[in-house]
């Protein structure tokens, strides 16, 4: 059997799920309501997506106890108390794993180097003096890694990624094109000039991280780059353009910057904006102070009337 299709029954049990229906229907990967087909596993995460759900000709849905008893015209289910966790786990099993180990002929490696080996190496990888590389990682292809960078357990590291000067703990993914390590941007001025200042620091990315693609996280001057100077709590969602300079201690979702309008309406409030700015702002308390004290005599007065 290929090894990408599973019994829905198997499926139920990676998720602590129950199984109801046809419990060795064969699925072979997962999809959305609306473009599942027979041999899918679609999840449905809410009422609101109950008419898709009716309408999807999914072989089997994820659902919770309640949403099974609304979806009368469908028979196969997997049902739990969180779909979309369930979903979550299940892509784990579905995603297309790279199992090769060993180092391509392609690749250049210092001998001085230590790479486990179950770890893979793919083509035209360059990898330094005194670099180690962990147990099950996989370097794509073109990666450069510089001397000395160590790279922790079960890593994936994608293509055209360097690394320099740096750390990475277990389980971390490195997306495409990024470059960690690099030189900071750091000048000291005298007398009409900048002298540039050699950042003899590096870079510490700590275990289950995952770096996205085209990002570049340069070494510290003299320290190591951490994020020690703020403390971000966990479940913190930071939304679009947002900027981040103090502590965030309370879970929830955080914004900065302004999103994008038509143009002249963005003029409109940059001058209005500039405006506000110009007014002390004592005086703006002021008038907030007056205009709640006219509200509250207006709505004594409206009450003695009554």
């Amino acid at each position: 059997m290929n090894p990408q299709q599973y019994r829905l029954e198997d499926l139920a049990r990676l998720v602590q799920g129950e199984c109801v229906g046809q419990a060795d229907l064969i699925l072979k990967g997962l999809a959305s309501l609306d473009s599942a087909e027979s041999r899918h596993l679609a999840f449905v995460n809410g009422e609101k997506y109950l008419e898709q759900a009716l309408q999807s000709k999914a072989g089997a849905f994820i659902v919770t106890a309640d949403l099974k008893d609304l979806l009368v015209e469908h028979q196969n289910f997997i049902v739990v108390a969180n779909p979309y966790l369930a979903f979550a786990i299940l892509t784990h099993t579905f995603e297309v794993k790279h199992t090769e180990q060993g180092i391509e002929s392609t690749a250049q490696i210092h001998p001085s180097a230590i790479i486990s080996d179950t770890a893979y190496i793919g083509h035209y990888v360059v990898i330094g003096a005194n670099c180690v590389v962990g147990d099950d990682t996989i370097i794509h292809s073109h990666v450069s890694i510089h001397d000395g960078v160590e790279i922790g357990r079960g890593g994936l590291i994608e293509s055209h990624v360097n690394l320099m000067s740096c750390k990475i703990g277990d389980r971390v993914r490195i997306h495409a094109n990024t470059v960690i390590g690099s030189e900071g941007f750091g000048f000291a001025p005298y007398q009409g000039k900048w002298h540039r200042i050699a950042q003899l620091g590096s870079v510490i990315i700590g275990n289950d991280v995952r770096i996205g693609s085209n990002c570049s996280i340069d070494r510290g001057a003299l320290d190591d780059t951490i994020a020690g100077h703020l403390n971000i709590v966990d479940n913190v969602t930071l939304t679009g353009m947002s900027m981040v300079t103090n502590n965030i201690s309370v879970a929830g979702t955080y914004s900065s910057g302004i999103g994008l309008f038509e143009n002249q309406k963005w003029k409109r409030t940059v001058v209005r904006l500039r405006q506000l700015a110009d007014v002390p702002l004592t005086q703006l308390v002021k008038k907030l102070d007056h205009m709640q004290a006219q509200i509250e005599s207006l709505e004594s007065t409206i009450k003695l009337r009554k």
